[in-house]
């Protein structure tokens, strides 16, 4: 018994890894339907659309509308830490993963869409919307390009 909870155990992160999509979070835009500060799964298992689906409601935008893939990041300094835990703390950077998203709607309206990803997600979902949508991602800058190509 005891052995076979822990191969569930170890085959749990390979589970998981396996789903679908990505969890992000959305931080703004105009994405009918998606609320600000909310977190969206982004499927792109679907062979026509991309899937955005938050707290039960989904937003479907076919592949061939999406015109710019855009991936950038910023720095920031750990001040919270610094002022709780360590002073030294100060020295450490976090880095926070920007990806946007903008396409035509059915009325011929271009869109928008910014996204925050956590960065064990970032490569497999810019790899996997290149590939979906034929488009190149767009990079900031060269840091981010160096990130989002690993």
């Amino acid at each position: 018994m005891s052995k076979t909870i822990g191969l569930l155990l170890a085959l749990l992160p390979l589970l998981q890894a396996s789903a679908p999509g990505a969890r992000v979070h959305y931080v703004g835009g105009t994405g009918a339907g998606l609320v600000d500060k909310s977190e969206v799964t982004i499927e792109l298992s679907n062979d026509d659309d991309l899937v955005l689906t938050s707290k039960g409601a989904s937003l479907h935008i076919p592949y061939s509308s999406v015109n710019s893939v855009e991936y950038g990041q910023k720095v920031e300094r750990r001040v919270a830490e610094a002022i709780l835990i360590s002073p030294i703390l100060l020295l450490a950077k976090r880095r926070v993963h920007f990806l946007t998203i903008m396409f035509t709607d059915i009325q011929g309206h271009q869109q928008a869409m910014v996204f925050r990803v956590e960065s064990g997600d970032v490569r497999s979902l810019l790899v996997g919307l290149e590939a979906k949508t034929g488009r190149k991602v767009e990079y900031q800058d060269d840091e981010a390009r160096r990130a989002g190509k690993g």
